[in-house]
């Protein structure tokens, strides 16, 4: 049986990072070496990998929109070449690269897994090594042609997942949809999860920087705070708002929301709350913003949520139309 061919893009992060006075930083040319010395690489499960070391380490700390174009351009200009991806990322902001991936990539028929560490992959008790294995494996035995992240024993979907660990190896989690897969003793596929269906040739859609403002409400919450970041040239706002899309409901905060939508920025509705969605129906408070014009994100993590406003406001759309595709379930970020 031919073994699957597989492409590993090394963007920069702490799996391949090495101490210094400085703390931990990326150390060129480190990586590829060290990858090819291990010999749990070299065992006839693992399938063939070229590791692709990028010039210009990325620290995810300092990960940008370019950054995203950068990636997706570098998986599109191999897609025809290999089996599956695998993009080696810094945990920080793994979960944002994963979101926006998944909606430059339409129609993906082929696996891209992002992963990492928390511990670099040659330090004692890393992480890496295990969530590199992991990732090859299902990338060749368990092909989901989607967009996922591999950590600590589970393959989640890229969009639905979020760090919530700091420092634990449990870093990832999934809180309003399920793991497609739990690597366990045995590999447990959850396939009721795995609803996306290719529709169309595939084709890579294009993010530019986009102006965002994101304001976490909280009691007593001045409308100035609102205003300010309105007053800054944002093409969007998102709103992290009390339980089910509450807010408070002054007639100065909501001019302020009713100004923002005459004036064509998207007001984006999120819970702070880790899991459940947005209802801006059960409540007066959130009917308020509904009649204002601010749009619900339903079930969507903020780092999905700013990356589909990155996407749709970089696609040439009429406001109404960017309006109408964040309601949507696009790429399986939400639950309506």
């Amino acid at each position: 049986m031919n073994k699957k061919s597989i492409y590993i893009a090394y963007t920069g992060g702490t799996i391949g990072m090495k101490p210094s006075k400085h703390g931990y930083v990326p150390q060129p040319g480190f990586m590829s070496s060290y990858l090819s010395s291990l010999p749990e690489l070299q065992r006839p499960e693992i399938p063939h990998f070229t590791v692709h070391e990028y010039p210009d380490l990325i620290d995810s700390a300092n990960m940008t929109p370019d950054h995203w174009q950068q990636i997706a351009d570098d998986i599109k200009k191999h897609y025809n070449h290999y089996d599956a991806f695998i993009i080696l990322h810094g945990t920080d902001t793994m979960a944002y690269t994963a979101s926006a991936l998944s909606f430059m990539f339409e129609n993906l028929t082929k696996p891209v897994i992002i992963t990492g560490s928390q511990i670099p992959i040659s330090g004692l008790r890393s992480d890496g090594l295990s969530n590199l294995l992991n990732s090859l494996y299902l990338a060749a035995n368990y092909p989901i042609s989607e967009v996922t992240l591999f950590f600590n024993n589970k393959l989640l979907r890229g969009n639905r997942s979020t760090k919530s660990h700091a420092d634990g190896f449990d870093a990832f989690s999934s809180p309003n949809y399920p793991a497609l897969i739990e690597a366990g003793i045995t590999i447990s596929v959850n396939h009721s999860a795995l609803d996306l269906v290719p529709r169309g040739e595939f084709k890579l859609r294009h993010i530019t920087p986009q102006p965002i403002g994101i304001v976490m409400l909280y009691p007593g919450i001045s409308p100035d705070v609102i205003r300010n970041v309105l007053q800054q040239p944002v093409n969007g706002l998102i709103l992290l708002t009390f339980g089910i899309g509450n807010a408070p409901s002054t007639p100065e905060i909501l001019s302020l929301l009713q100004q923002a939508y005459d004036d064509n920025i998207i007001v984006l509705n999120l819970t702070q709350c880790y899991a459940g969605k947005v209802n801006m129906e059960s409540y007066a408070t959130g009917n308020a913003l509904a009649n204002v014009g601010v749009i619900s994100g339903y079930d969507m993590t903020v780092e999905t949520a700013l990356a589909k406003l990155h996407y749709l406001l970089s696609q040439d759309l009429e406001i109404h139309a960017v309006r109408h595709y964040l309601r949507q379930n696009l790429r399986g970020e939400l639950t309506l």
